[in-house]
């Protein structure tokens, strides 16, 4: 005799798509949230789809036809070759949310990994990696990045190698005062009476536990990492012509701005436009993570 099985039973969600789903819609709910989460979808959608939304190569020169206004065939105008400004922006969002996306890889596993090490060990561990932490926080994020792209060789590979190297310390911090607070945890004193190691403990435990926070802070941080990455680019120390990199876009421009706005004007806005976004989806996710936002929900 065989027992019939329930199979219009619904399926349950798992609780990583229920938790995304929440903060999704937290976020949705916030409008400042909702803009910053609209200006990343289109930055994505626009670097993905870049070939179908530009309207011109955005290397091919026009010397016949240089510094040309708004309009024209040329939504946001020209540059001094003649390159449409519309299509190279286009194209640097490419370049933009590939120095992101790299960044944040480095910086993030770097940041948590140093600070769990730190905060959980404690002495001399603690001490050292601190120390080397301090003497980063202590120079201006853009003044370090010249010091190491002078030391690397300007390029676009170099600006992002000397942005992680100068972001992790933020985060560092923040995964070391996290990870003091639940050490002395119950869950943790238990997981070292049955045996485990350090590692497992610090992997499993805390590393967890600290990711929220962390994420909260790369999100913020982002800004900063466009920003940097702009003025690299800007002091000709980041992505060479003909790059469509924003911030080199506007260092190109800036001799022609008096009279030829527009050559600084749009990629002035892009940048302006994701700092903000990120900020702003900073401070949602940070309300949206918040436990005591959750218990409400």
């Amino acid at each position: 005799m065989t027992l019939a099985t329930d199979t219009t039973r619904p399926r349950r969600m798992p609780q990583s798509l229920i938790a995304a789903r929440n903060i999704i819609g937290f976020l949705l709910r916030s409008p400042t949230s909702a803009f910053g989460l609209f200006v990343l979808a289109v930055l994505i959608l626009t670097a993905i789809f870049a070939p179908l939304l530009a309207t011109h190569d955005p290397f091919l020169q026009d010397l016949q036809n240089p510094l040309q206004p708004p309009g024209d065939g040329h939504l946001f105008g020209t540059d001094e070759l003649g390159r449409d400004i519309y299509s190279r922006l286009v194209y640097g969002s490419r370049i933009s949310l590939m120095i992101i996306f790299l960044v944040s890889i480095v910086v993030g596993p770097i940041g948590l990994f140093v600070g769990a090490i730190s905060g959980y060990f404690g002495g001399w561990w603690d001490t050292i990696l601190m120390r080397v932490t301090d003497i980063f926080l202590s120079f201006p994020s853009l003044i370090l990045s010249l010091a190491f792209v002078a030391a690397l060789g300007p390029s676009l590979n170099n600006a992002i190698i000397a942005i992680s190297l100068t972001a992790w310390p933020p985060i560092a911090r923040l995964a070391r005062a996290e990870t003091l607070t639940f050490r002395s945890a119950d869950y943790i004193s238990a997981a070292r009476l049955q045996g485990a190691s350090s590692a497992r403990i610090i992997w499993k435990s805390i590393v967890p536990m600290c990711l929220p926070s962390v994420l909260i802070r790369l999100t913020l941080n982002m800004a900063t990492v466009i920003l940097t990455a702009a003025g690299l680019g800007f002091l000709g120390l980041g992505a060479k012509p003909p790059t469509p990199e924003w911030g080199a876009m506007i260092a190109t421009g800036r001799r022609y701005m008096i009279d030829h706005w527009w050559l600084v004007t749009f990629p002035g806005l892009a940048i302006l436009s994701v700092s903000l976004a990120f900020n702003l989806l900073g401070d949602g996710l940070r309300d949206a993570l918040d436990p005591k936002q959750m218990n409400k929900r």
